[in-house]
């Protein structure tokens, strides 16, 4: 099926592992001029161009538009998750998960606006989670933000809908990255790794965490001119894990 997003100069933010590099790859496959962004090095999947930044630090959101130029797709991924006690978490804790997590999202946007105005359109889509929808317990800071983000992203659909700017969020569940399966991560911070995951796996509907491509297919679709007509939404790629509200 042709997406329609050959040439397209396409900006994923976080983009040097899981759902980010998946995603970056799948563009490329699709003919996209696509920019990749970590803390890291260039993730090396055929990427026009590779930005190294901080997005926890000041101005640097906007430093990594200003150095690709006019953005047709901007795909807002970067972002952390840790296991934590609400009774437990410092402000300064809080504090640094909304400014990567949500403010990051927010920066961005507003560097992309501009140019999707002045070109007649674009694609934003923002990766929040299945913790935005229904919060974890274990991870408060990271639900709250995750929150936040599907309100942005319903907030910038409305705002710039009649300037041809399409705004959508996904919503993954647990995803087969290093997030979650490498040493330290989310499944090792609950107990016993391969537990954990199996634990994670069995209460899904599908028995099993995603993949990243899976989340990453969802995310190109929604970047594409085949969703041409899809804004505001927030569509679920949790193998069924928060059911739909009748």
């Amino acid at each position: 099926m042709e997406l329609g997003l050959r040439d397209r100069v396409c900006l994923v933010t976080g983009s040097t592992g899981g759902i980010g590099r998946a995603t970056a790859k799948l563009l490329v496959a699709e003919g996209a001029r696509v920019v990749t962004h970590g803390r890291g090095d260039a993730p090396g999947i055929g990427e026009a161009l590779h930005v190294a930044a901080d997005f926890l630090e000041a101005g640097a959101p906007e430093a990594v538009v200003a150095e690709v130029g006019a953005v047709d797709v901007l795909v807002n991924n970067v972002g952390a998750a840790y296991i934590a006690d609400f009774e437990e978490l410092t402000d300064a804790q809080w504090d640094e998960m909304w400014q990567l997590n949500v403010m990051s999202f927010v920066r961005s946007i507003r560097a992309v606006l501009p140019a999707m105005r002045e070109r007649g359109g674009g694609a934003i889509v923002n990766v929040s989670s299945t913790a935005g929808k229904r919060p974890s317990t274990g991870m408060p800071n990271y639900s709250v933000t995750k929150a936040a983000v599907l309100s942005l992203s319903r907030l910038v659909a409305d705002l710039y809908a009649k300037d041809g700017i399409r705004c959508n969020a996904v919503t993954p569940g647990p995803t087969a990255t290093e997030a979650w399966l490498g040493e330290g991560g989310l499944a090792e911070q609950q107990g016993e790794r391969e537990a954990v995951l199996a634990k994670v796996a069995a209460g899904r509907p599908l028995g099993r965490l995603a993949e990243p491509e899976e989340i990453a297919a969802v995310i190109v679709f929604l970047c594409s001119e085949r969703a041409a007509y899809v804004t505001g939404s927030a569509w679920s790629a949790d193998g069924g894990t928060v059911p739909i509200i009748i």
